[in-house]
């Protein structure tokens, strides 16, 4: 079975409502391929290893959470540029991209879907366009959190201890945002919480974690971006009868 790419971007829009937010690059179909799709790959980034990986998979259109275009980029087209629209345009695929709404979807994006991998229920969001999570937990520190988190994503984590008195404390309560969020560490101080856990980790928030008594986890970008794409392409995809596959590109981030 196939459908218009127009059905499919009507699809993918009404679920993930892109006019909703500011973001930093387009959201929604930023390569046009093929009118008829029937095959739809997902995956985190359109990198150059996805793309070859949708092509020899046979995929009429690929869903990714990293998209080709940003805000303030060099517009040339040229270098990696060139081979990643090349490879679309000459194969002919559609490139549907959702940033900041695939974050935010309250089930199947990438923050829903990180509380359903470490077993914690939302129960409030938090800080700007309402992108972090927060849910209440039982872990005897902040040492087993970070190392049930390890557990579950399948790699080692950075783990920022509060104060000396604060790392053996009970954590009742956890907030997280996916992805190069550690600017919301604040945020999460302020909604409560007694960890924050995000992909990414500067050198300010090492300094917050110990001064203000809150840990801080950082557990890769693409390792806690890697659940939102699959979820909504598989949803979709079922939903009007395609036929869809992830594809996993390693990404040590």
């Amino acid at each position: 079975m196939s459908i218009s790419r127009t059905e499919l971007l009507q699809a993918f829009d009404g679920l993930l409502q892109p006019e909703r937010f500011k973001d930093y690059g387009p959201n929604g179909l930023q390569v046009e391929g093929k009118p008829e799709i029937a095959h739809v790959v997902s995956g985190v980034t359109a990198s150059r290893a996805l793309i070859e990986a949708a092509i020899a998979a046979g995929a009429d259109a690929i869903f990714v959470h990293h998209g080709l275009f940003w805000r303030g980029q060099d517009g040339r087209v040229t270098g990696w540029m060139k081979q990643r629209l090349q490879l679309l345009l000459a194969h002919d695929i559609n490139l549907f991209a959702y940033h900041l709404p695939l974050d935010a979807h309250p089930e199947l994006g990438n923050n829903a879907q990180l509380g359903r991998v470490l077993g914690l229920a939302p129960d409030a969001r938090f800080g700007d366009q309402d992108l972090g999570f927060a849910a209440p937990a039982a872990f005897a520190s902040g040492q087993s959190l970070a190392d049930h988190v390890a557990r579950a994503l399948g790699r080692a984590v950075t783990w920022v201890p509060p104060d000396s008195a604060g790392a053996q404390r009970p954590i009742r309560r956890v907030a997280w945002c996916t992805g190069g969020a550690q600017g919301y560490f604040e945020a999460a101080i302020a909604a409560g919480a007694d960890v924050f856990v995000t992909g990414e980790i500067s050198e300010p928030q090492a300094h917050l974690a110990r001064e203000t008594g809150v840990g801080f986890i950082a557990a890769g970008h693409h390792a806690t971006e890697r659940y939102g794409a699959p979820a909504v392409a598989a949803q979709v995809a079922h939903q009007l009868g395609l036929d869809h596959q992830f594809i996993e590109i390693d990404n040590p981030a």
